[in-house]
């Protein structure tokens, strides 16, 4: 039987999904090649045609997102009720349902606690305390945020607190060489303690951070297989992303049947820095026998410039797997790669080009298009700056999570010490929100008493408010009855199987939240919104976090899961990133290169593509530094730019910097890759983005495309200032005296930007591309006398009309800012002449003769609603973003 969904496939991708499921099967899947589509196809498939049962399909995914993705398509092929049957999510989700049904087994309770980073950065730097006479000692540093990194590699790896202990014996230091294995096994030491230590305490608090998830699980497995006869088939997604104790659970999983299907791009492998093994694939070839390899090499996403641009990157290494990449679409422009002569520069380009491409396109193109991807956080300020000056709104992907805000961890502070009455850090958290007078002197002595009493600290108040022990110096009893009356009702209600939106709504009228925020907060409404938020997640069915369901043994514990537990676990496995595709709020996306990975955007700008960059200056592997650059160009759909800066700051010095070694060999070699100009967008380039993006409905029309972007270009005052000697960069020339300015028309930025050819002569001016600017104003010139042309400086757009009787020039003061595809008001230049013609000259440099008349159109008065920027000389329509508000004069 022929199915449907096999007819959207090409020869690679029904090689896939027909493959036998017996047979182990790798799927080289390079980017834009539709790995999803693969995936969900074979998993319709195995049900569909080989009649696996979907309760016997394990598909694991390394976000939530992807997760949603796979479930909301094969609800499309196998309905509802098989979809939900299959065991769909990542790696920790997965865990997480086995140890909640299974746990008991190793020792693992039912109701732990998944302890977030935030937690356990917090307790190791408490351990590190402990520690610090030591390191004094020796001169030694350690950060909590660096010792939780090592934990979490060790953990990874599958290390044990014992395991990473140094070996051998400390020697006398000799020599340099001595010297640096005695401070590593120092190091060493602390780190060891402290890993034992941080693995007693979530031990104690009945917790597991997310390591302890994979770890725990790997044990579970391989401990108890009878656990894994269920599964008849493990897919896996990204697999180049697995790290070592990922991959052994994979393989317990796997362990009864052998039937496997991975995909994966060791191309793509970026995660080294969190311990992914893109061994992982040779490593399944020796683990596994008759594994057979499909290559998927055909791109849908990018245009075929992008693409041969990027593959020229990623073809460096030698060391790759080698394949090829190939797309259907047409080359379309040439990703631009430029030099700016500092930061400043480079960040006022971005701005600028946003909205000359908005202009450009017609308003095909929107914000939230666009996507700014950095090699690291920092260096988003300036271009922050940049985008809010031409008030263009972005946002931050990735930024503060909305689990991690101050106001939703109070409030799950509270659920998970209703859960789990052993969790020391809810109760720290919680006992004094709001303030009910326990300091951190009155907490201590809690916490003491309990480690006295080898109890848990909520066990100690509730006895205390019971007289069951006396009453603390502190005057305990007084201050937390409250509390403890509170824990107890919510406890009461949660046994009940109560919603968790219920239970928010309790707590929140017992401990009068909305009252304390109002006094402890300036911004509480914000907060306040932030708290109704978390009820409306708490209303949805999370249910066992999207991994479907477990046929419980006649020899296992019933699960006792309450709907409090389920939404603390969808909670803490849940992120921003997971409900958001990057492009969906009409903002520019400004993102990290690795947090770009699996999605894309019409348009994608890399700037700061330097040395020190690009590879990272601490990376310690420079191939996965390449990779990172590949992954961040693939990303882009039609455009692409890559930018850098001869000179930036770095710790308020200005440095030189030079061209990433990723691309100054390529520029040399095939210098047509890319070019050094912005795209100007043909009609023909604006189909083809038309077709990759699948708005040929939204293709403008040639005039109205030129009516735009003449609207857009602002008329700019000359720079006064002489060209300095040395310095890199343009400077506009003097005004000529024929030219004089006009203080009543108000002008606009227009970035000037030096070509990343530094030492290639000038080009000659061309009609068909002169973009110079124009003065505001054109006084009447001398009919014969020939007007010297400004150097040809890219910014201010000159929409000239060629024809024997008359040319129109259009010029405007100001640019669109209330959105793509509208305009704000125009002033008109129009000049009037018998002909237009460049001439030579004696040095070389074309000239404009002019032997007409030129008359003003003066400039109709600002609409209502429209406010002049103090500072900025331009006129600009109201701005709906509330976070930039421009002075009113």
């Amino acid at each position: 039987m022929r199915y449907a969904f096999l007819s959207c496939l090409n020869p690679a991708q029904s090689q896939c999904v027909e493959h036998p499921p017996a047979l182990p099967l790798q799927i080289l899947a390079g980017p834009g090649s539709g790995k999803t589509r693969v995936l969900t196809s074979r998993i319709a498939y195995l049900v569909l045609h080989h009649g696996i049962d979907p309760s016997s399909i394990c598909a694991v995914t390394f976000t939530n997102k992807a997760a949603n993705e796979m479930r909301t398509r094969l609800v499309k092929l196998l309905g509802k009720d098989k979809t939900n049957q299959i065991k769909l999510g990542t790696f920790h989700a997965i865990c997480v349902l086995f140890l909640r049904k299974y746990g008991y087994l190793i020792g693992v309770e039912k109701n732990f606690t998944i302890c977030d980073a935030d937690v356990s950065k917090r307790m190791v730097g408490k351990l590190l305390k402990a520690h610090e006479d030591f390191m004094a000692s020796k001169d030694l540093t350690l950060k909590e945020g660096a010792v939780l990194t090592m934990i979490s590699k060790a953990k990874a790896k599958g290390e044990t607190p014992e395991g990473v202990r140094p070996k051998t014996a400390k020697s006398t230091v000799s020599n340099i060489q001595t010297f640096k294995q005695t401070a590593f096994a120092d190091v060493q030491q602390v780190f060891a303690d402290v890993y034992r230590d941080y693995q007693t305490f979530l031990r104690q608090s009945n917790s597991l951070d997310f390591d302890d998830l994979l770890i725990f699980g790997v044990e579970l497995f391989s401990k108890h297989p009878r656990h894994t006869k269920w599964c008849h088939h493990i897919l896996v997604d990204e697999f180049q992303d697995t790290n070592t104790i990922q991959y052994e659970l994979m393989c317990c999983i796997a362990s009864m049947n052998k039937c496997i299907t991975v995909v994966g791009d060791p191309d793509q492998s970026i995660y080294g820095w969190r311990s992914a093994e893109v061994k992982n694939l040779a490593r399944m070839q020796n683990d596994f026998t008759n594994v057979k390899q499909v290559f998927l090499e055909h791109n849908y996403r990018s245009a075929g410039s992008i693409l041969a641009a990027s593959v020229s990157i990623i073809s460096q290494d030698n060391s790759r797997i080698p394949k090829t990449l190939r797309t259907s679409h047409p080359l379309g422009p040439r990703p631009m790669l430029r030099s700016f002569p500092t930061e400043n520069d480079e960040a006022s380009f971005l701005a600028y080009e946003i909205n000359r491409m908005i202009a450009l396109t017609g308003g095909m193109l929107g914000y939230g298009d666009f996507a700014i991807l950095l090699r690291f956080n920092a260096l988003s300020r300036m271009i922050e700056t940049a985008l809010q000056r031409e008030r263009i709104p972005n946002r931050i992907l990735g930024g503060h999570k909305f689990f991690e805000r101050t106001e939703i961890k109070d409030l799950l502070a509270y659920l998970q010490l209703v859960d789990n009455p052993e969790f020391v850090p809810a109760f720290s958290r919680c006992v004094n929100i709001p303030s009910r007078g326990i300091g951190e002197k009155a907490l201590g002595e809690i916490i003491a008493c309990a480690q006295k009493l080898k109890s848990s600290p909520l066990s100690i108040v509730e006895q205390i408010c019971d007289h069951k022990i006396p009453d603390l110096k502190l005057s305990v009893r007084r201050k937390v009855a409250p509390f403890v009356v509170t824990i107890r009702t919510l406890r009461k209600l949660a046994a009940e199987g109560r919603p968790p939106s219920e239970l928010i709504r309790t707590l929140l009228k017992f401990i009068q939240y909305e009252e304390h925020l109002k006094k402890t907060q300036p911004d509480w409404e914000l907060r306040w919104e932030n708290v109704q938020e978390l009820i409306n997640f708490a209303s949805e069915d999370v249910g066992d976090c999207g991994v479907g369901s477990l046929v419980i043994s006649p020899d296992t514990k019933p699960s006792s899961d309450t709907p409090l537990r389920q939404f603390l676990q969808a909670s803490m496995l849940s992120s921003d990133g997971d409900k958001s595709n990057g492009h969906d709020d009409g903002k520019v996306v400004i993102t990290t290169c690795h947090a770009a990975k699996g999605l894309e955007w019409p348009v994608v700008i890399i700037p700061a593509v330097e040395k020190g960059n690009f590879p990272f200056y601490r990376s310690e592997d420079i191939e996965e530094e390449r990779r990172l650059l590949y992954v961040a160009c693939t990303r882009a759909q039609a455009m692409l730019y890559l930018t850098h800066a001869l000179k930036r700051k770095s710790a308020g010095e200005q440095k030189t910097k030079d061209l990433s070694v990723f691309l100054s060999g390529i520029r040399h070699e095939n210098p047509s890759l890319f070019s050094d100009e912005p795209p100007s967008l043909s009609a023909q380039d604006q189909k083809l983005m038309a077709e990759i993006l699948g708005r040929e409905s939204r293709l403008p029309d040639e005039d109205d495309a030129k009516c735009r972007t003449a609207s857009f270009m602002p008329a700019r005052q000359y720079n006064p200032q002489p060209k300095v000697e040395g310095e890199l960069g343009q400077f506009d020339p003097p005004p000529s005296p024929e030219l004089p300015y006009r203080e009543d028309i108000p002008t606009g930025y227009v970035p000037v930007f030096q070509s990343s050819r530094t030492s290639r002569p000038p080009q000659q001016l061309k009609l068909s591309s002169f973009m110079a600017p124009l003065p505001p104003t054109m006084a009447k010139p001398k009919a014969t006398k020939p007007v010297s042309a400004p150097a040809p400086t890219f910014g201010t757009a000159v929409a000239v009309s060629t024809n024997a009787e008359s040319t129109v020039i259009l010029a405007t003061a100001s640019k669109p800012v209330a959105g793509p595809g509208t305009f704000s008001q125009q002033q008109l230049v129009s000049t009037n002449v018998d002909h237009l013609r460049i001439l030579n000259t004696p040095t070389g440099q074309p000239v404009l003769e002019s032997q007409t008349q030129t008359t003003v159109c003066s400039p109709s008065p600002p609409s209502i609603g429209m406010k002049r920027r103090l500072g900025m000389g331009r006129v600009t329509a109201g701005y709906s973003n509330k976070k930039f508000k421009p002075p009113v004069v």
